[in-house]
């Protein structure tokens, strides 16, 4: 079978590029090995925030009393709770299923190996292997999760992100090795539902990519809440001989043991890049990469790649814009798209992290600003001062944004506390305008909202804050 466009891989990059290159008027197809939608939305993103509802929902039950309602006996039923974030990304993948049809979007299951230029092998589910040719091929192969060797994940008690979010039962106790994203999300959501939660990072601070504040404050929410943090901190070894698992901590004071029904190893991820043909056809790799240029284009001609096996940031929203970026690269080369489309800016993409408070941030954060020889202006709204917020009952938290105050260029944004991730894009949009602190002042944000945080820290900059 002959197509213009093949793409390996239906995750948050892969079917996005599919019907973008479908949209630009090529026939396309599509290889899947698993699920449509791939990791995020079967095993990541989407289900996760099922899950993250859910414990939500239940905070509020157990504080129903600050609303002035009396809800007694709440309890949550942690099969149900699962089934439901299952439900969810099964109804989402469905969805995928439906716009490969809506868009003539061929559907190959089965694992894809690039065999040379223009020709994919396909082996499915029982051995069979076909080969695809197309003129031009995207690889999507995403990523899995880390597997260190002094945690070796064996899906029992030493778990991953994928066996998180399907658990038969609930653990009484677990640790969390890792603070970034996810690790913070899955201490969050146990930890509500009544797991007690010892959450070991190896950096100095929690959520270390994000601003010093902001993981400072993280911190405090989590202790406050009942989770055990441990910074600086390092699982040396762990035992599973017995009933749980115990693992060996060497922390700033010492070696500490540490005992918990389960372990989540939350370290980070590696791109899926063994087996595809790579090597075979010369295409270059680095640091666990495949290599790209601005357009996504690998070091052998018509061969792109996007999302998690690609260098930019492994978000899924990266990997849908370069998803697109690629398509329409393609569509450049063929005279179906009437310019050349611009690259990434890959220094302005928001990260969100979706625990409670949730945190949110774009930019650079007040330390890079400062190593980058900025002279900067800092603002600070804390949301205890905000009317919204205290009609929400979520008062903590706060947001921090950065300018350059020579020419008033908005440097970053660092959010924590409720809803901040759907505040974020604010100031995406604002930075991709090179918008400086005088529009964001000018721009008058509604009342009552937690997004007028974004305006009152701009104010709290430059000396004319009003509500603090």
């Amino acid at each position: 079978m002959a197509y213009d466009v093949i793409v390996v891989g239906s995750g948050p990059g892969g079917y996005p590029a599919a019907i973008r290159a479908s949209q630009l008027g090529f026939k396309v197809a599509i290889i899947e090995k698993e699920s449509l939608g791939g990791i995020c939305l079967n095993w990541g993103c989407i289900p996760t925030k099922a899950l993250l509802k859910s414990a939500e929902v239940m905070q509020y039950a157990q504080h129903s009393t600050n609303y002035g309602i009396n809800v007694s006996g709440a309890e949550h039923d942690f099969g149900a709770v699962i089934k439901r974030s299952r439900g969810v990304a099964d109804k989402m993948s469905k969805g995928v299923q439906f716009l490969m049809k809506k868009n003539k979007i061929d559907v190959i299951m089965g694992f894809g190996k690039l065999l040379s230029k223009g020709k994919v092998e396909v082996t499915a589910a029982d051995g069979k292997k076909q080969v695809v040719e197309g003129k031009y091929i995207i690889l999507a192969t995403g990523a899995r999760a880390r597997n260190l060797p002094n945690l070796p994940i064996d899906g029992k008690k030493i778990i991953g992100y994928r066996e998180a979010m399907s658990l038969p039962t609930q653990p009484k106790s677990m640790i969390v090795v890792g603070s970034g994203a996810i690790g913070s999300e899955f201490a969050y959501f146990y930890n509500t539902l009544g797991t007690k939660i010892t959450l070991v990072e190896f950096l100095p601070k929690i959520v270390p990519v994000e601003d010093d504040d902001v993981s400072k404050e993280l911190e405090k929410q989590f202790k406050k809440q009942g989770i055990t943090v441990m910074t600086s901190s390092e699982v040396v070894s762990v035992d599973t001989k017995g009933n749980g698992v115990v693992a060996k901590v060497k922390t700033p004071t010492g070696e500490v043991t540490l005992e918990a029904d389960i372990l989540l190893s939350a370290v980070g991820i590696v791109a899926n890049i063994e087996g595809i043909g790579l090597e075979e056809n010369g295409i270059k790799t680095e640091k666990g990469k495949i290599v790209a240029d601005k357009t996504q284009q690998t070091t052998l001609a018509g061969v792109y790649t996007i999302g998690d096996c690609a260098p930019g940031q492994a978000l899924a929203h990266v990997a849908t814009k370069e998803g697109i970026l690629a398509a329409e690269s393609i569509a450049y080369l063929e005279k179906k798209f009437a310019h050349q489309p611009e690259p990434i800016d890959y220094g302005n993409v928001p990260g969100c992290t979706y625990c409670d408070p949730q945190v949110a941030s774009i930019g650079l954060t007040e330390k890079q600003a400062k190593d980058a020889g900025y002279e900067l202006k800092i603002g600070k709204f804390p949301f205890i001062a905000s009317g919204k917020a205290s009609a929400a009952g979520a008062t903590d938290g706060f947001v921090k944004v950065i300018f350059d105050a020579k020419y008033g260029e908005f440097l970053g944004a660092h959010m924590i506390g409720y809803n901040v991730t759907e505040l974020i894009a604010e100031v995406s949009v604002a930075r991709k305008l090179e918008t400086t602190w005088h529009e964001i002042l000018g721009a008058i944000h509604p009342h009552p909202t937690m997004s007028e945080a974004v305006k009152e820290a701009t104010a709290a900059a430059y000396g004319e804050a009003i509500d603090i």
